[in-house]
């Protein structure tokens, strides 16, 4: 025997009495606003952490320089120096050498260091950076910047700084010091 046809009214009504798959239904709605939300807090986390590793690195290595054990050891390159910075960011060893790009430079003073701007990411070129680890007596500044690769899609239009489109943030870290007096050498001066 047929079934009876429900009028219009009748039939909205039993489906909104209707809990089977309910929950599925809500967990559809909220998922995706919950997971985009998850992975931006772990996207932030992760660029804080980079941010904090790359400057404890950068200063241990700058440290090396300070007290002129960088300068009088046989290897005084640039690419030394960024392993010696590499080192201490272990868990971030296997990219990091192709990421990391130093920038090293002396001033004949203080006021010329306070004049030197901030490095405009959306520019950023590698290859215009400095290396002066400078002699006893000079004052340097040393930079560090990290290339990181942003992996959440939304999170693109906030944390991208490198120009639209290549998804990475340049994370940089900066110390300045005066050379302790480890030899007799006169001071470099300015240079780069």
């Amino acid at each position: 025997m047929p079934r009876p046809r429900l009028a219009p009214l009748a039939a909205l009504r039993r489906f909104a009495r209707a809990q089977r798959g309910a929950t599925a239904v809500e967990f559809a709605i909220i998922a995706l606003p919950f997971l985009m939300l998850l992975f931006g807090i772990i996207e932030l986390g992760m660029v804080f952490l980079v941010s904090t590793t790359l400057q404890n690195a950068t200063d241990n290595a700058a440290r090396q320089i300070r007290t002129g054990q960088f300068q009088t050891s046989g290897a005084n390159t640039k690419n030394d120096f960024k392993t010696l910075v590499c080192g201490s960011m272990t868990w971030l060893s296997t990219p990091c050498a192709t990421k990391l790009t130093v920038d090293v430079q002396t001033f004949a003073n203080f006021t010329a260091l306070n004049n030197k701007g901030q490095l405009d990411a959306a520019t950023f070129d590698p290859n215009s950076l400095c290396w002066s680890a400078g002699q006893p007596g000079d004052i340097v500044l040393v930079r560090a910047y990290y290339q990181w690769e942003v992996f959440t899609p939304l999170l693109n239009a906030a944390l991208v700084n490198m120009g639209s489109g290549t998804g990475k943030r340049l994370i940089g870290a900066a110390t300045s010091f005066r050379n302790e007096p480890w030899s007799s050498q006169t001071p470099t001066g300015a240079a780069c």
